[in-house]
């Protein structure tokens, strides 16, 4: 049996999800794509117009026997507003939405947990609306999109200031 899974979360662009989740140890691979829509191989400018129904998402590959799932979901949700329906931050749009897709059971049910005990934390006071949802196939971004924060770290940084996600995230997280 092997101790290699995968978790798989669309938290907004995928530029600012790559980063948070590489820096641990039991992460072997942190990519990104598309997932959760109706259209196979869709590219980023298919994503882009809205009309396949995909997120941006990364898919993780991890050494189960390093980092638990629950690990990697309690680092998600300190990725994201949990409350924003409408994308993420400066990026609007359905293919910003956020949400966990889960490859079995277990994940769903630690999935669900997770997410009961964010809203009852009352850490925000509005409604948590990631969705939990199975995991459907995965299509890898352009590689241009892969590692984007090692490749073009200036305009990464420049991205995530601008976006308002990272005061975002210090207000919300600081303490936790």
């Amino acid at each position: 049996m092997t101790n290699i899974k995968k978790a798989t979360f669309a938290g907004g662009c995928f530029w600012c999800m790559v980063k948070p989740f590489d820096q641990w140890d039991g992460v072997k691979r942190v990519l990104s794509g598309y997932t959760g829509g109706h259209v196979e191989n869709p590219t980023y400018d298919d994503v882009k117009k809205g009309t396949t129904g995909h997120y941006e998402a990364v898919e993780i590959t991890y050494d189960e026997s390093v980092i638990s799932y629950e690990t990697i979901v309690h680092i998600f949700w300190q990725q994201i507003d949990p409350t924003d329906n409408y994308g993420q931050f400066h990026d609007r749009g359905d293919s910003y939405r956020t949400a966990i897709f889960y490859h079995d059971d277990s994940q769903k049910q630690v999935a669900i947990e997770s997410k009961q005990d964010l809203v009852r934390s009352g850490k925000f006071t509005k409604p948590i609306v990631t969705k939990i949802l199975a995991a459907s196939p995965f299509y890898p971004a352009e590689e241009e999109h892969q590692n984007f924060y090692l490749k073009s770290k200036a305009t990464y940084e420049e991205d995530r200031k601008k976006s308002g996600r990272d005061a975002f995230l210090q207000k919300m997280w600081a303490n936790d």
